[in-house]
């Protein structure tokens, strides 16, 4: 394996809806997904030594990611999410406590590997341990382009600590409700999704914000610059994983393939679609898929 050019850090879990079970966690769908454009990627996690975490590591390789910077634990488990998903395919989660990727340990050779990969990506949800937070401090120190994927999960996050992350990061996304919470408890504006985002962009000194708005695309602050893209519609299957395809998409258009935003934009709500009109977080995205959706109005 070559040197990574990214790093997700953090869960590494099953999804488990009603009928199946599937893998998944933010960071691993990230990272699976930036693998499939061919950007080398690697997975910093934990899973237990248990039978679904032999069977997470089993299915991460054969997805072309090293599980090489996936620790195994005896004293915890492999994490699960339970997914309830709504008639229109909107999910919500009910999320265990402890599991093996609150508990990732920091290490002299995990800093080298941050030091020499040119971004790192991180979500709110793996910094709900103590334990996590002081490992994720470490390597933020010395990462070099940090991308920080808010993903508000009740309980398991206060926004104080979000905002901490986010004045940490070069590049930060999170979707419309999101940014409205952050927005209302921070005594930002209260409406206006550009005034939302300029204010919090210039409070945490974040240059780049993104923030999805569902079938209705997204909007993307860079270089003091407002752009949007207004989606494409599909018939949605479910919604499981479509935003981190999303950043997926636009850390490979924008940071690795140095696109612009408004090709990046447009790329990343193309790949968010596709996989909503889709089962589970990683299905399997057709460069003809893609393409015919960039191809058509986005209207």
């Amino acid at each position: 394996m070559s040197n990574p050019e990214v790093i997700c850090f953090g869960e590494v879990l099953w999804d488990v809806f009603p009928t199946t079970e599937v893998l998944g966690g933010a960071p691993l769908n990230v990272a699976l997904r930036l693998q499939s454009f061919g950007v080398e990627t690697c997975v910093v996690s934990c899973v237990g030594k248990d039978r679904k975490g032999v069977l997470a590591m089993e299915r991460i390789a054969e997805g072309g990611v090293t599980t090489n910077w996936i620790q195994q634990t005896e004293q915890l488990a492999t994490g699960e999410v339970l997914i309830h998903l709504s008639e229109n395919g909107d999910a919500s989660y009910e999320i265990p406590l402890p599991v093996a990727w609150d508990a990732i340990t920091i290490s002299e050779e995990l800093i080298n590997l941050v030091k020499q990969t040119p971004f790192f990506i991180f979500g709110s949800l793996a910094a709900r341990s103590p334990f996590n937070r002081n490992t994720l401090q470490k390597l933020i120190g010395v990462a070099r382009t940090k991308i920080f994927d808010v993903n508000l999960r009740t309980p398991h996050y206060n926004i104080d600590m979000v905002y901490e992350m986010m004045l940490l990061a070069e590049v930060v996304k999170m979707n419309e409700e999101e940014l409205l919470e952050i927005a209302e408890i921070l005594g930002g504006p209260t409406s206006g999704i550009q005034a939302q985002m300029k204010w919090l962009s210039t409070i945490s000194k974040t240059p780049t914000l993104c923030v999805t708005r569902g079938e209705d695309g997204a909007v993307l602050f860079s270089e003091n610059t407002f752009y949007e893209h207004s989606g494409y519609r599909v018939s949605v299957l479910d919604t499981v994983g479509a935003g981190d395809s999303f950043l997926a998409a636009l850390v490979c258009q924008l940071l690795v393939l140095r696109k612009t935003p408004k090709e990046a934009l447009a790329v990343a709500c193309a790949i968010g679609a596709v996989v909503a009109s889709k089962e589970g977080a990683n299905c399997l995205v057709t460069k003809e898929e893609t393409s015919n959706l960039l191809s058509i109005n986005s209207n």
